[in-house]
């Protein structure tokens, strides 16, 4: 299997988790200059006023060229307070939110110095509750230009409604305000772990993931390499 190469995501897109868990092996980047506004430092989630997007406040140790190994948090804005008290108006009515609620809140009543430390914190803790028990995380010790495998660090973005380079099929679920605003897909992973529980493996395992190849359209993993029971 090709090595897969992912940015660092903040409380992850499901289209991310969906690349990560059928990948069963992801080097994440961090020796890339830092960009900003991307999905390392912020998420999607459903509210009842519909999107709303959270984002960690950072400290760019040296401004434009600081890597993203390097990231700081700016702890001297309450986002912690505000992220949790949103995530908890957001989802507290969802079906499985108070099942998973102790393995996010500690997260949020911790200060982390660096944004790759709180990524992978909040990473364990879905993994974690997702029961999956065979996904090797691995993080880059220099930056490669054209690396051996699948480069998705750019893929996803906030600012693009669907991944870039790779098709993705995200299966419908219920979610708690779709009679509000209507079905919204790939918001944060919570948003998925919250509303379908112990399901949310095997939604996972189930994500169709294709790319491009040539002229031809062909699945990324084997079907069969992602034990969901």
């Amino acid at each position: 299997m090709k090595p897969v190469l992912l940015s660092t995501a903040y409380l992850p897109p499901i289209s991310w988790m969906a690349v990560s868990i059928q990948s069963l092996s992801i080097d994440i980047e961090v020796q890339e200059t830092y960009p900003k506004q991307t999905f390392r430092n912020r998420c999607k989630i459903y509210t009842s006023a519909g999107v709303l997007s959270l984002t960690v406040p950072v400290k760019m140790t040296n401004g434009n060229h600081t890597k993203t190994a390097d990231i700081g948090i700016d702890n001297s804005k309450n986002w912690q307070q505000h992220h949790w008290r949103s995530i908890i108006t957001a989802y507290n009515k969802s079906p499985y939110f108070l099942y998973y609620r102790d393995l996010l809140e500690p997260i949020f009543s911790k200060k982390h110095e660096r944004l790759l430390d709180l990524n992978h914190q909040i990473l364990s803790g879905i993994i974690k509750g997702l029961l999956v028990n065979q996904l090797n995380i691995r993080t880059t010790h220099q930056y490669d230009f054209m690396p051996n495998g699948y480069d998705f660090r750019n893929s996803f973005h906030p600012a693009l409604a669907t991944p870039q380079g790779i098709h993705i099929e995200l299966p419908r679920y219920m979610q708690v305000f779709e009679s509000i605003h209507g079905y919204i897909p790939d918001l944060s992973i919570i948003d998925l772990l919250f509303n379908l529980g112990p399901d949310t493996l095997q939604y996972l395992a189930a994500v169709k993931l294709s790319i491009q190849d040539g002229s031809v359209c062909r699945r990324i993993f084997d079907p069969d390499v992602v034990d969901a029971k």
